[in-house]
């Protein structure tokens, strides 16, 4: 999705959660989404249009999940640009694994105790919702040693499986990823893996297995245009920067940009 795109779907976005949840709903995060209040229970997604955070990192439950889900929609229609515009999800699936099992309601102050998942109900899940809306990517669906779930998952095709946890840009993870097909997509983050020659290394990796790569930022980003210019030189074709909303990512959006300019 071009910056034009991102830039229309941020607008109609604004104005949706405005119309639904108030002023206040459009708060940012630190990742520059929007942070509407869309329930006290928990699931930790980050709803993001391919190349940034839309809805910031929130605490969901299955049907809030499609609360926020439905807000996005909404708002894709909005822009008229349904056939460019499509739907990321990230997990962070180990956040809220505990043991074989995932529970849905893991921050709640008023557990249930009814909400736990196992793996098979999360590909259930997930396989619902890619059916439901038109979701591109889903990242960590599972917990980061929960391989068996993860490689079943995207042996199912739906969508672009990303692993951050799951490969933490870590070359052996990533050689066993690759081996289990466990995962279809490279989450890198430069400071995770330690120095641009590694990085290198294992983009080389994920691309010769045909995988995706997305050059991702971090919490608590500058204006260090450094990950712009990485992705483009890597070829990456994705890259995770964070909402337009702050100017530490409008910055690496900028950057991308330059060249088409």
């Amino acid at each position: 999705m071009s910056c034009t795109y991102s830039l229309v779907y941020c607008k109609e976005e604004q104005a949706v959660i405005t119309e639904k949840y108030g002023a206040n709903g459009c708060n940012v995060g630190e990742d520059g989404g929007f942070v509407p209040d869309i329930s006290r229970q928990v699931l930790p997604l980050c709803l993001t249009i391919l190349v940034f955070h839309i809805i910031d990192q929130r605490t969901l439950p299955l049907t809030p999940v499609r609360e926020g889900l439905d807000i996005v929609r909404e708002a894709i229609g909005r822009t008229g640009y349904n056939d460019k515009i499509k739907i990321g999800i990230g997990v962070a699936a180990t956040e809220f694994c505990i043991g074989t099992k995932y529970d849905l309601e893991f921050k709640s102050p008023n557990k249930s105790g009814q909400n736990f998942k196992s793996g098979e109900d999360m590909i259930q899940m997930y396989k619902d919702l890619c059916i439901d809306y038109p979701i591109a990517s889903i990242e960590d669906p599972f917990d980061k040693e929960d391989w068996e779930h993860s490689k079943r998952f995207c042996g199912l095709g739906l969508c672009q499986v990303v692993g951050d946890d799951l490969l933490m840009s870590n070359p052996k993870r990533i050689e066993r990823a690759i081996h289990e097909s466990a995962c279809n997509s490279l989450l890198l983050k430069i400071n995770q893996i330690g120095t641009v020659t590694e990085a290198v290394d294992v983009v080389k990796m994920a691309k010769e297995a045909h995988w995706g790569v997305v050059v991702s930022q971090r919490f608590g980003e500058t204006n260090d245009c450094f990950i712009a210019d990485l992705a483009v030189a890597l070829g990456a074709g994705q890259i995770k920067a964070g909402a337009p909303c702050r100017g530490e990512r409008v910055a690496k959006y900028n950057q991308v940009c330059i060249p088409i300019l």
